[in-house]
């Protein structure tokens, strides 16, 4: 997911997107411990996809919406 699509996303959007990510981070996590994970990778893309939510909602918090 694109820093410019997650930009255009809601408050509520947001939030309910970053739960949908670490619900899924966790369940790949889960897996890579029992050895049935097919995608290593996905895990580092989840991560990534986590940390820029939360960077967009901490510059929505500091400099507002249309900033």
């Amino acid at each position: 997911m694109k820093a410019s699509e997650i930009r255009k996303l809601s408050a509520k959007e947001l939030d309910a997107k970053l739960l949908e990510l670490k619900d899924e981070l966790f369940k790949l996590r889960f897996q890579q411990a029992i050895n049935q994970l097919d995608n290593p990778m996905r895990i580092n893309a989840v991560k990534k996809d986590i940390a820029r939510i939360k960077t967009v909602q901490r510059d929505i918090e500091l400099h507002g919406k249309n900033a």
